[in-house]
């Protein structure tokens, strides 16, 4: 999936979003997705389309467009095995099947009118097998004070089974360390993650200190964006670090419902923290 965060300026025309086969100018490379919203038109709507080898197949057309001049939006691209999915703002709006294989693509071309916040390209839940429903989405806060790292983010009512605490942002040109810690009421860690860059490591660590590694790729790198993500279940956390399930950590009920702070630290820029 690709997430798009942005807003439309007031006096917009038309802006593109292009899944491109290659990244010259001249030739003009195909295009395996063109999304292109037009507001200028007496009825705004939506032109997809594909090109290749320099000329445009036959345009598809969805009326009713979900964006608005002036408005702040978050679209999500959802890639299946036969078709993309759009959603806008939460909503699905349209669904387009491929014209040139999938495989083809390796650039992102956005063009036009339009003001780019934030550019994900994020994973299906890898908790749910099998699924084709939109990833959650949640928007990227660039620049938020509640995001400075170190942070700290309160739980209120403790973790439940089903919930899911999800981290996402990029990792600093020089890492040292990066960690999660989940705290209870008596400001215990009974959780805690930790990836050491020096030696490439990634483990739990027990509130005594005592390292239990985790035996995976080590999938962080720097200046590259990253996605964690933590799902509660009765009887422990499931972790999995972009898109990549990586086992579990063992917790009691009353253990987590007791959880009351989340912190994060070390050498990362945060964009989004949901819970």
């Amino acid at each position: 999936m690709v997430m798009l965060q942005g807003e439309v300026p007031l006096d917009a025309r038309r802006f593109q979003v292009d899944f491109q086969c290659g990244c010259s100018l001249h030739p003009r490379p195909d295009i395996a997705i063109h999304f292109n919203p037009r507001f200028h038109t007496t009825k705004p709507h939506v032109i997809c389309n594909t090109l290749h080898h320099g000329l445009w197949q036959t345009e598809a057309r969805w009326p009713r467009l979900a964006l608005q001049r002036g408005g702040g939006f978050l679209i999500l691209f959802l890639f299946g095995n036969e078709e993309m999915k759009v959603s806008v703002n939460g909503q699905h709006f349209l669904h387009f099947r491929y014209r040139l294989p999938l495989s083809r693509v390796d650039t992102l071309g956005i063009f036009g009118d339009i003001v780019v916040q934030a550019v994900g390209f994020l994973n299906i839940n890898p908790f749910s097998e099998g699924s084709s429903e939109y990833p959650v989405g949640h928007p990227f806060l660039p620049g938020s004070p509640g995001l400075e790292v170190p942070c700290s983010h309160p739980l209120p009512q403790g973790l439940w089974p089903g919930q899911v605490i999800v981290l996402r942002g990029l990792v600093l040109p020089e890492p040292k360390d990066f960690t999660l810690r989940l705290l209870d009421e008596a400001a215990r860690a009974p959780v805690t993650l930790r990836a050491s860059f020096a030696d490439r490591t990634l483990a739990w660590v027990s509130p005594w200190g005592q390292k239990r590694l985790i035996s995976a790729p080590f999938l962080f790198y720097p200046q590259r964006f990253f996605e964690v993500l933590l799902l509660c279940q009765e009887g422990g956390l499931k972790l999995a670090l972009n898109g990549q399930a990586l086992g579990a950590t063992v917790l009691g009920q009353q253990a987590l419902e007791r959880l009351r702070e989340l912190r994060v630290s070390g050498s990362v820029q945060l964009y989004c923290v949901h819970h």
